[in-house]
């Protein structure tokens, strides 16, 4: 059974189908968002996940969790173009301690894969932590419904399908069309394609992707962030230090908060206000319970 059908079959009511996990997260004693700073890109990214409950309030003994960093440019991690690879290592190890069966990072990378997965340290971290990190493969496309307000159809790699819980784990960057790349614009990585047609109506692709894959949990990566020339910079003059991760059940809170360190109201910016209108999370900072930690 797929993913989302199983979602689907065990729902209660309506509200759990609009919100997805959000809505559990946010009805249990932990705080529906958490933002961490610190020196350590691992200690952070544990702090977060802890706060929210730990790795089991996401993943059960026996799930194939699939990882999606975002992995598109043949940068290193001092130029903030891809995921940190600590991040993404650090996720990897409290999958497998919360009792995950198999563990894969995967994403459809822009330039060359071998040279970006290399390159960001995101194919070694991985792999050192136990986690499967192939190349996506076209022969795993297939043509699904997505049932967007505008995308309709789009070539999916099934790899991103078949995991029984999706962990998006995207890094804060300025982009040139839409202003910022974050959680929703990273499910662009698990699909095949023409991509760039999307970018005629971005925004509106990006939330339909988003409602489509419903992530189990997202953690933003804001340790290094890219604040001019995205999403790949090359320039260590675009880089800010954050020291910051972002994590929740909620892909358009994360997302959200994501924007202040970019000194952007989320309200500026036009897909998130279309994601909250169409239920997918909370954008008002304000109605968000918040925790904000450091270590």
């Amino acid at each position: 059974m797929r993913r989302r059908d199983f979602l689907k079959d065990i729902a209660v009511g309506g509200a759990l189908l609009r919100f997805g996990p959000s809505l559990l997260a946010q009805a249990s004693s932990f705080p529906g968002l958490v933002m961490v700073q610190g020196e350590s890109p691992s200690a952070i990214t544990k702090e977060a996940v802890a706060a929210l409950g730990g790795m089991k309030s996401f993943v059960a003994r026996g799930d194939r969790i699939m990882i999606k960093p975002n992995i598109g440019w043949d940068r290193t991690p001092e130029l903030a173009a891809c995921t940190n690879p600590e991040v993404v290592k650090t996720l990897v190890e409290l999958c497998f301690d919360a009792g995950a069966k198999e563990v894969t990072v995967m994403d459809n990378t822009t330039n060359q894969a071998q040279r970006c997965y290399a390159r960001s340290g995101i194919a070694e971290a991985a792999k050192s932590a136990g986690a499967k990190a192939p190349f996506v493969n076209t022969f795993r496309l297939k043509k699904m419904a997505l049932q967007g307000e505008w995308l309709k159809e789009w070539e999916v790699f099934t790899d991103f399908i078949e995991a029984d819980k999706l962990i998006n784990v995207p890094i804060a960057k300025h982009h040139s069309l839409s202003r910022l790349t974050m959680g929703m614009k990273n499910w662009l990585g698990a699909i095949g394609g023409s991509r760039n047609q999307l970018h005629q109506r971005l925004d509106e692709a990006m939330v339909d992707l988003a409602a489509f894959f419903k992530p189990e949990l997202t953690v933003l990566d804001a340790y290094r962030i890219l604040i001019q020339n995205g999403p790949q910079g090359g320039r260590l003059s675009d880089v800010k230090l954050q020291k910051a991760v972002i994590a929740g059940a909620d892909p358009a809170a994360v997302d959200a908060l994501g924007a202040t360190f970019f000194n952007i109201k989320p309200q500026e910016l036009p897909y998130l206000k279309i994601a909250r209108r169409r239920g997918l999370g909370e954008i008002d900072l304000e109605k968000i319970r918040l925790e904000k930690r450091t270590v």
